[in-house]
């Protein structure tokens, strides 16, 4: 099988070792015909494209079900992926030294998306997640009907049918994990407030 040539059954090429006798080729990232060149016919790029979603795929079956920092179900699971992990944990470890029922959950692939997130976010009263996009705030004109979500949020919601909010923020630098924490505390309540309630109830 020629270096350039696709599995049928994952789409892959096959690769020489670098430095293996006679594996040299030239391999062009351009549509391309089963002989490596570049071409512009509907067939070849139809057959690019079907190659392209068997690697996906054949990618998707590796993949393994995040795991959950935190509870495996609660009130409140946060999403994230890329660098806002750091900050998300921070802000879920300190909320629940606090007793929030909140965990959070991080993505490292988004294409393919990884298998089960369906069935976590079904554990969880809110699934939010917290992006380093725009969204629309619940106060601007038009919301909440019209609100525009994060891309993450839409992105899940498209894939697990179930509702998936979103808390993004557009400032040009990390999301400070205080702000996070300050989210939780808001979509489930002061806890402090709540804890004084009930002491000056029993007494």
């Amino acid at each position: 099988m020629a270096p350039y040539e696709w599995s049928t059954e994952t789409g892959l090429s096959p690769r020489p070792i670098p430095g293996q006798p006679g594996g040299e080729y030239v391999l062009t990232g351009l549509a391309h015909t089963k002989h490596s060149k570049v071409a512009y016919d509907p067939e070849s790029n139809q057959t690019g494209c079907e190659m392209r979603s068997r690697k996906l795929a054949a990618l998707q079956r590796t993949l393994k079900t995040p795991e959950v920092h935190g509870d495996d179900s609660g009130e409140l699971l946060l999403v994230g992926w890329g660098s806002t992990m750091g900050a998300i944990e921070e802000a879920v470890d300190r909320a629940r030294a606090e007793g929030y029922r909140v965990s959070s959950l991080h993505l490292r692939f988004l294409s393919p998306l990884p298998p089960g997130l369906g069935q976590v976010f079904e554990r969880f009263d809110q699934v939010v997640t917290i992006e380093l996009n725009f969204s629309d705030t619940e106060v601007m004109p038009g919301a909440p009907e019209s609100r525009r979500l994060a891309q993450l949020a839409w992105l899940l919601r498209a894939h697990t049918l179930l509702e998936v909010d979103c808390w993004s923020r557009v400032l040009g630098a990390p999301i400070p994990p205080l702000s996070i924490y300050q989210e939780i505390v808001r979509r489930l309540g002061d806890r402090q407030v709540h804890r004084r309630l009930v002491h000056r109830h029993l007494d």
